[in-house]
């Protein structure tokens, strides 16, 4: 139904450069967003549910095993530094792709590459506005049975207002439980409007003039390794608004060897788990 299609002139950025030690022995050969499940890799899914929604202008951030990332008609920046930086500072390796949206007053999705996310999920996220919108699952829970490698613990909680604006992101649950705020969880893809990326571009360059690539910074214990949701709250913490498009489920993610099983994962060519 071209009503519902998306605007061709919105980007995509996929973080795929980290070499993903918690998947041992599935990613020793190859990049985790390149497993497959139901006979696709997992970025490929990706691919196809930004293309799917008309977004033809999409880049990957490559990095660990980069020369395995090769799909056609993506462009690609490199993350050289992916053994010592995290998220944040892989994805400023696409800066270029950031400030070329900006010019063109375009948004920018911008997403993990080890989820898998349903295209309703992609639609919600496209069709509000806002400078910032994260996706948050607010059926969150059911994706941690099973999940005994990963815990609830390690869930990136965002805790919203009444208006869908969030007021904290991170490893909050005990505080989230305990307050009774509305919360759910960050799932890894968000969007920026062209006055969104210029703000977070010159944030980060301003934090970068003030600190050293091993000075704390939020909850990371280094700038270098800081979470997109180190950004994200220090974003909200100089008063920026990040509105939270609010899902229930639509999504999966692999963060565990145990995560990918459950998803029934395939385990590539040679691999004894």
């Amino acid at each position: 139904d071209q009503k519902t299609r998306l605007p061709s002139s919105m980007k995509a950025i996929i973080i795929a450069a980290g070499p993903s030690k918690r998947m041992r022995p599935l990613t020793r050969d190859i990049p985790k967003c390149l497993l497959r499940i139901k006979g696709k890799a997992i970025v490929e899914q990706l691919l196809e549910s930004f293309r799917g929604e008309g977004i033809s202008d999409i880049a990957i951030i490559r990095g660990f095993k980069k020369e395995k990332i090769n799909f056609p008609n993506v462009t690609y920046f490199e993350n050289s530094s992916y053994w010592t930086n995290n998220i944040l500072h892989s994805l400023l390796n696409a800066r270029q792709k950031l400030e070329e949206a900006q010019r063109a007053g375009e948004d920018v999705i911008i997403t993990y590459s080890d989820i898998w996310v349903e295209k309703e999920a992609v639609q919600k996220l496209a069709k509000i506005h806002g400078d910032f919108v994260a996706l948050v699952d607010v059926a969150w829970e059911h994706h941690y049975q099973g999940r005994t490698d990963h815990p609830f613990g390690e869930a990136e909680i965002a805790i919203f207002d009444s208006s869908q604006h969030m007021q904290k992101i991170g490893k909050h649950l005990e505080e989230a439980k305990a307050t009774g705020k509305p919360h759910g969880e960050f799932i890894g893809m968000w969007k920026s409007s062209p006055q969104g990326i210029k703000i977070l571009l010159e944030r980060f360059d301003a934090i970068n003039k003030t600190h050293q690539l091993t000075d704390p910074f939020q909850k990371a214990k280094e700038w270098q390794k800081a979470y997109i949701t180190d950004m994200l709250q220090e974003l909200i913490d100089a008063g920026m608004k990040i509105k939270c498009a609010l899902i229930e489920g639509g999504w999966n993610e692999f963060d565990t060897v145990q995560d990918f099983l459950n998803a029934g994962g395939e385990v590539p060519e040679g691999v004894v788990l």
